[in-house]
């Protein structure tokens, strides 16, 4: 199953999702109002959005209800891009300047601030107390992993642990929520919860780890940023860990990395970590993770949203950009 034909079998209803944002968006603030506008027209996947109403398809189906849900959580998401854009230094996101590099960082973290608070405002009106608990929880989580990935920039010394805790909160949190919380509003029984908040979990750690693998293959044509932003940054991504500790170049490859990095210098380091072994590691990886994914829709009822997210799941895992 294509993901195109997903996306269109459920376009009315991501339709509906994409009014709520643009009416979450819209304030009499002309300057935030155009920053938010801005990051909301820079587009997305909107996975977050699909995984919610997905996994409202196995429980009472409320396009009201999912909705707000599908909405909020993407808004939480666009707001944690604004932040991240900021501590990054980062120009560009998707091929189109970044808030932060159209407004500058002041109005850049007002405009996350902005979205983040509209997102739980949005929420306030669904009335199941486990929802806001278990997405304050995330928040929190999230939060906790923002620190800890500043605290990690151009750390040469830190684990494989260290990196998995890292992208659960940054991607793969937000991802389990989404179809936890899309499930939960549905009113789903709790086995089939615990299921898409698995598929969520596990689909999310495979989406990072891709990420991570592109942004050192990839074209900036096609990530829409430079190839190696994230080494450039000081985020140490998987396929960097591995060649940090297996590389025959790997002292050279510590002295790569450093706060004042250079083109030049980021060149030769994705290429120490290109020939590493790295990359296939992070490919396997990746692999286990996405078969546990799919593993885990057999505990789903079958129904044709469980076969459209084993076709995410497909497409998450052979995606190129």
């Amino acid at each position: 199953m294509k993901l195109l034909d997903i996306y269109f079998s459920l376009k009315s209803d991501i339709d509906a999702v994409e009014r709520r944002l643009l009416d979450e968006v819209h304030t009499s603030q002309r300057p935030l109002k155009k920053a938010s506008a801005h990051l909301l027209k820079a587009g997305g996947k909107r996975i977050r959005p699909v995984f919610v109403l997905l996994a409202g398809k196995f429980g009472t189906y409320d396009l009201e209800r999912l909705s707000r849900v599908a909405a909020s959580l993407e808004l939480i998401h666009m707001a944690s891009l604004v932040h991240d854009d900021v501590i990054d230094d980062a120009s560009v996101r998707r091929g189109t300047p970044t808030v932060k590099a159209e407004w500058g960082n002041r109005m850049a973290m007002y405009t996350g601030d902005f979205i983040f608070a509209r997102a739980l405002r949005l929420l306030s009106d669904i009335p199941n107390l486990e929802v806001h608990q278990l997405l304050s929880k995330s928040i929190v989580s999230m939060c906790e992993g923002e620190i800890e990935q500043i605290r990690d920039f151009y750390n040469v010394d830190q684990n494989l642990r260290t990196y998995l805790r890292r992208i659960k909160r940054k991607t793969a949190l937000l991802l389990s929520i989404s179809c936890e919380l899309g499930a939960l509003v549905a009113e789903c029984p709790r086995p089939v919860v615990r299921a898409l908040e698995r598929y969520g979990y596990y689909a999310g750690m495979a989406f990072q780890i891709i990420d991570d693998i592109l942004d050192l293959t990839s074209t900036a044509a096609k990530l829409g940023k430079p190839v190696g932003s994230d080494l450039r940054q000081g985020n140490l991504t998987l396929p960097v860990l591995y060649a940090l500790r297996h590389s025959p170049d790997r002292q050279r490859l510590r002295t790569l990395i450093h706060p004042e990095i250079t083109d030049s210098e980021a060149i030769e380091a994705i290429e120490i970590v290109n020939r590493s072994g790295g990359l296939e590691y992070a490919a396997a990886l990746a692999d286990r993770y996405m078969e546990k994914c799919l593993a885990v829709l057999d505990k789903l009822p079958k129904i044709e949203a469980r076969r459209q997210l084993e076709g995410i799941a497909h497409f998450i895992n052979e995606r190129d950009h």
